[in-house]
């Protein structure tokens, strides 16, 4: 069993960090590549307003991270916006990280803005609240990497809320066995969130930037999300019509 998901990559790297990462899809696919799951993938720019064709078939459309605003009014958001809902409305398993954690809350009746607790940055950890078969291995906290000033201030009605903490107390959420969302970055590495940091320096301000550098210190466990959003995708997947 091979999946396959398509990402739509919703924003382009700063210029100096391209060489060296080239962008959130390629950076998924290298996360992906390391989970025990085998899946094929297929990027699309949706900035640049690229998407697949009506033909193609995908077991999941993954939803990046952005430096847009999930609210915002720019017109490939608003793009963006009617193609998931359409997805959603054909029962496709859709997966959304910061950005599209945010977007699909807010799309399916939830409250994404930006959040007064201010920018949260570098190494963060979570309480899990709920723990789905799916969800192996099995942790009582998970780590992330972190950098985003927006938050999900309200799940949908029909959300379950995956994981928390006190200063991001909807950071992950599950809609039955369709949507998977966390607001951490499973596809960051330690060397992506530091150069992050050091471009926006002066914007954070030194106090947030230091926390951030010095969080940086801890592990984190993308690989293990990776591995819960495959067994998320591959739930059920058996009992769907080819």
């Amino acid at each position: 069993m091979t999946l396959r998901i398509c990402i739509l990559e919703t924003d382009n790297l700063r210029p100096e960090l391209v060489d060296q990462y080239q962008g959130y899809g390629h950076m998924f696919e290298k996360l992906f590549s390391r989970q025990p799951i085998p899946a094929q993938f297929s990027v699309y720019n949706v900035v640049a307003g690229e998407y697949p064709a009506d033909t193609e078939q995908f077991d999941a459309y993954l939803v990046t991270g952005s430096k847009a605003d999930s609210f915002g009014p720019d017109p490939w958001i608003q793009v963006l916006k009617t193609y998931l809902l359409e997805r959603y409305a054909r029962g496709d398993k859709l997966l959304g990280v910061c950005f599209g954690h945010q977007l699909l809350a807010l799309l399916l009746g939830g409250k994404a803005e930006r959040a007064v607790q201010g920018w949260g940055v570098g190494t963060h950890q979570y309480r899990i609240a709920k723990q789905p078969e799916w969800m192996t291995p099995a942790i009582d906290d998970l780590t992330l990497l972190i950098s985003h000033q927006d938050q999900v201030t309200q799940l949908p009605e029909n959300a379950t809320l995956i994981a928390s903490s006190d200063f991001c107390p909807h950071a992950a959420y599950a809609i039955e066995d369709q949507v998977l969302c966390f607001q951490g970055h499973p596809e960051f590495i330690h060397d992506y969130s530091r150069a992050l940091l050091d471009i926006r320096q002066q914007h954070l301000g030194e106090q947030i930037y230091q926390q951030g550098i010095a969080s940086l210190d801890q592990d984190h466990q993308g690989h293990v999300v990776a591995e819960w959003m495959m067994r998320f995708v591959a739930t059920g997947r058996d009992k769907q019509p080819a």
